[in-house]
């Protein structure tokens, strides 16, 4: 624990849903502090981290299927406030004397309740005889309600869309509060953690830094850490974290497997060494990793050997410099989240550039990880307090391994050079344009194909460039940017024209569902 000891604090218990992490970030944009923990949680440990309010997501199983998930028992006698979403809803139903039902009425995607009642979770919001729209997604469905309950809001296809009992202050909805699909969700939590809890604003980035600090010195000691550095938002944030903490302990490695953008490598060096007086080895290791990428098409090799060979090269920069006690790294809480499936087993979806559960014991350190409490925008917040330039607190998402997974099929320098221009020009018209901050990641993709086309009087056999774009607040979700077509016109064009090795652009537009982790 860090900040959240001194804090008002909000426990999510996970049974599935590939919207939880929503949840949280919606209480977190309210200024409470929370965690999410799976639904299979010890009573013991609920009772030590002592939450103002407790709040059952949803999830993909019925509880009518033998096994099926339940919440500990103590979260309904412990005294605190709990608030059941969707699945949540018929646990706590089910739990209670209630009874569920299979629905012979499926509702997902948008719906609209009928507020029946007023209650405090409708406070300021909702009024009865008010019709609302809201995000449902249920098959089965409440039908009788445990006692001391009773129905605020009905849908056609759920009779009981919204429950309350204010005397134990349990509360439960079938929809989802925590989507942007629910117009007045945000809100509704508040008035659960705010209103109904008694929570305060007391979660701030100022806060969580000066914790840090505190607990990174108790942490490390006198030792040293060493901190791989990729120039990205998370490292680079966790680095000037660090070393406001402990200073020159602290030594950032920074190795350039040459599939980086345009002008990186010198943005990374001039910031942490001058700007920051970050002790800084920088490595240039790119034609180490291009060669050793020669012939391999799959992403997921190509993602073992970039990260295989980092950890060589990192292992002996590390030696060359004596070794260090603590290895610091930019593991984020969406990062800690997915890589544990709060439903059963190791989750396939675990992010591959990231040792979230550990180091490899030949690399005998122990972890430094400042971040794994904070949600990507988060990170930016904090690295904006840390005076991070807003030319790498503010850039878009790059994964580790690079350009390599930005060229599907064979990695040559050629095709590295051209990708790179392409990008370069891309990156600087949405600058131009002013939609640089508008969208969560852009970026240009080699295809693995050639076109023929004619450029003035002669016949060209070149590659095609994709552009993608998306918005988002956190990557979780995304869709598309609605680019117009000037914009589209003007950026091809300049590719086109000044980028030899390509005659023809497309615009990808892929969106990005809730669940997944990875763009490329």
């Amino acid at each position: 624990m860090t900040q959240a000891e001194n804090t008002d604090r909000v426990l999510i218990l996970d049974f599935g849903s590939q919207v939880t992490q929503l949840i949280a970030r919606r209480v977190r944009e309210s200024g409470v502090y929370c965690e999410i923990w799976p639904y299979s949680a010890s009573a013991d440990r609920i009772t030590a981290f002592a939450p103002r309010a407790i709040i059952l997501s949803g999830g993909p199983a019925s509880v009518l299927d033998e096994g099926s998930p339940r919440a500990p028992e103590v979260v309904f006698t412990m005294g605190v406030p709990v608030l059941g979403i969707c699945y949540g809803q018929q646990t706590m139903c089910a739990q209670l004397g209630g009874v569920v039902e299979a629905g012979h009425e499926r509702e997902f995607g948008r719906a609209y309740v009928d507020i029946t009642e007023p209650c405090d979770l409708f406070h300021g919001v909702w009024e009865k005889g008010g019709r609302e729209q809201v995000w449902m997604s249920h098959g089965d469905r409440v039908t009788k309600l445990p006692e001391g309950f009773k129905p605020v809001a009905v849908s056609e296809g759920a009779p009981f869309a919204a429950i309350a009992d204010d005397a134990r202050r349990f509360y439960a909805t079938q929809f989802h509060v925590e989507v942007v699909h629910t117009p007045h969700g945000a809100q509704l939590l508040r008035n659960f953690t705010h209103g109904v809890a008694g929570c305060t604003d007391n979660w701030s980035m100022g806060g969580y830094r000066d914790a840090q600090i505190a607990k990174i010195r108790e942490q490390v000691g006198s030792s040293r850490v060493i901190c791989g550095l990729s120039g990205g938002v998370d490292s680079s944030v966790a680095a000037v974290l660090i070393h406001e903490a402990i200073g020159d302990q602290l030594t950032c490695i920074f190795v350039d497997h040459g599939l980086l953008r345009a002008g990186e490598a010198e943005e990374v060096v001039t910031t942490f060494r001058d700007r920051f007086n970050i002790k800084l080895v920088h490595v240039d290791a790119s034609d180490m990793f291009i060669n050793a990428l020669d012939g391999v098409t799959d992403p997921e090799q190509k993602r073992k050997t970039i990260g295989g060979l980092f950890i060589d090269v990192f292992d002996q920069e590390a030696a060359k410099i004596g070794g260090a006690d603590f290895l610091a790294q930019g593991t984020l809480y969406p990062d800690v989240i997915e890589s544990v499936s709060f439903t059963g087993g190791p989750s396939v979806t675990i992010k591959s550039h990231h040792n979230v559960g550990g180091l490899p014991a030949r690399m005998k350190m122990k972890l430094v990880e400042p971040l794994r409490e904070l949600f990507k925008d988060e990170v930016r917040r904090l690295g904006r307090e840390l005076g991070i330039p807003e030319s790498i607190v503010g850039r878009h998402p790059f994964p580790g391994p690079g350009l390599a997974i930005r060229i599907p099929g064979a990695i040559t320098r050629e095709k590295l050079d051209i990708l790179r221009k392409a990008d370069t020009i891309y990156l600087e018209e949405i600058r131009n344009a002013g939609l640089y901050d508008a969208i969560w990641q852009a970026f240009a993709v080699l295809l693995p194909v050639r076109t023929v086309g004619v450029m003035g009087d002669g016949r060209t056999y070149d590659h095609v460039c994709a552009l993608r774009a998306v918005t988002s607040t956190d990557g979780m979700t995304a869709d598309i940017y609605p680019y117009d077509m000037a914009f589209l016109s003007r950026v091809s064009g300049r590719i086109v024209n000044e980028v030899r090795g390509i005659n023809r652009v497309t615009y990808d537009i892929t969106s990005k569902p809730p669940g997944t982790i990875e763009w490329e």
